[in-house]
């Protein structure tokens, strides 16, 4: 006698259950890519002012340089010299604030303080 019964035996057609995702994981590791990210803008914005600082005694000839568009480029190109030695981890401040805003998120999740207080 033949089974009439409508069941379906996924194992016979190969089909898998899906893998069920662990939520608190995935927003962790999305959370360190947002926490490693800020801190590698926040290097390159670092170095970008510290080499402005460096930049502001450098006199430039007067027939080929000066002038608004000469402050603009430069900013502009300080800028991109930040940012390229922030991915490289020279300077290693990213490692830093990352550790710090891990340790206050921390410090947040346990109660000791509050997100208005940061």
């Amino acid at each position: 006698m033949i089974d009439t019964t409508n069941t379906f035996d996924a194992s016979l057609y190969g089909i898998k259950q899906a893998p069920s995702a662990n939520l608190d994981a995935l927003k962790k590791e999305q959370n360190v890519n947002k926490i490693e990210e800020t801190a590698e803008n926040f290097e390159s914005f670092f170095i970008s002012k510290m080499m402005e600082s460096m930049f502001e005694g450098v006199k430039t000839d007067g027939m080929f340089g000066g002038g608004n568009s000469e402050k603009i480029f430069r900013s502009m190109l300080l800028d991109e010299y930040g940012k390229s030695m922030a991915q490289t981890g020279s300077v290693g401040v990213k490692d830093y604030v990352m550790n710090s805003i891990i340790e206050m998120q921390e410090m947040e999740s346990q109660g000791f303080i509050q997100k208005k207080d940061l």
